[in-house]
């Protein structure tokens, strides 16, 4: 789906504002979404990172439901692919995208795959497909959805975000919806700290997707940080795993 030279009105104000609140209240948390987070057979590492990754509030926000088919892209050890299998149910499906491993790598090479090719391997989560980020998904999904890993595309070697934001534009279906989640950096930064601290200014990544024919629909401010200063690396002892982040929604136009 993704090439690899781009991996390295009233009533509208209204909506626009809701859309743009944080989920807080336990109630706004459909009933599938809450029980795959509190699943007790999620791997420990997991539910103790929830309390600062907020899952439930955002993929509430999200609007990801029971059979829809999501693309997690660039998922790393999987814990929004596993969230995400369950609540899309058995009628849904949950392609994990990321880079393959050449068959000709050296034998010391990474295999970005790998935790989520495990993942798929276990019976109760049979609707999660690997996907190669170089080549086409088999359908049309109703979300895309990447989480931390927009800033690293920037880092990558003959980067080309223009080229990666119009695929993830193909790969989804009329309305669907493409949610971007990120550390961020300081205002008017643009993509200045992507590499030194990890960290991307939200009004570039808005540009970027937008530039793709997507329409910004809202943000949830659930992750936000205001003591976070945004100017350390985001791994540094004070901020690592509560960093300031934002959490973009766009849409596909339908027509």
């Amino acid at each position: 789906m993704i090439r690899r030279s781009s991996f390295g009105g009233a009533a509208a104000a209204v909506l626009a504002l809701a859309v743009a609140m944080p989920l807080s209240a336990a109630d706004a948390v459909p009933a599938y979404v809450k029980s795959a987070v509190d699943d007790t057979a999620r791997p420990d590492a997991d539910r103790q990172r929830d309390a600062n990754r907020k899952p439930a509030e955002l993929i509430a926000w999200a609007g990801i439901k029971q059979g829809d088919k999501v693309a997690d892209l660039l998922p790393g050890g999987g814990y929004f692919t596993r969230l995400f299998s369950k609540v899309v149910g058995s009628n849904g499906v949950v392609y994990a995208v990321a880079p393959a491993r050449p068959a000709n790598a050296p034998a010391n090479a990474p295999d970005f795959a790998a935790a989520v090719k495990k993942i798929a391997a276990e019976p109760q989560f049979s609707n999660v497909r690997v996907a190669d980020m170089s080549t086409a998904l088999p359908e049309k999904v109703d979300y895309a959805w990447t989480s931390l890993n927009y800033h690293d595309m920037h880092n990558r070697p003959n980067a080309d975000l223009s080229a990666f934001n119009k695929q993830v534009f193909e790969a989804l279906k009329p309305g669907g919806v493409f949610v971007v989640i990120d550390h961020a950096a300081e205002k008017g930064s643009g993509k200045r700290d992507t590499q030194a601290l990890h960290r991307i200014d939200a009004e570039l990544v808005k540009s970027e997707v937008t530039a793709a024919g997507f329409t910004f629909e809202g943000e949830s401010n659930v992750l936000a940080n205001p003591a976070d200063t945004r100017k350390l690396l985001v791994r540094e002892g004070s901020v690592q795993g509560r960093t300031d982040q934002f959490a973009l929604k766009f849409r596909k136009p339908r027509g």
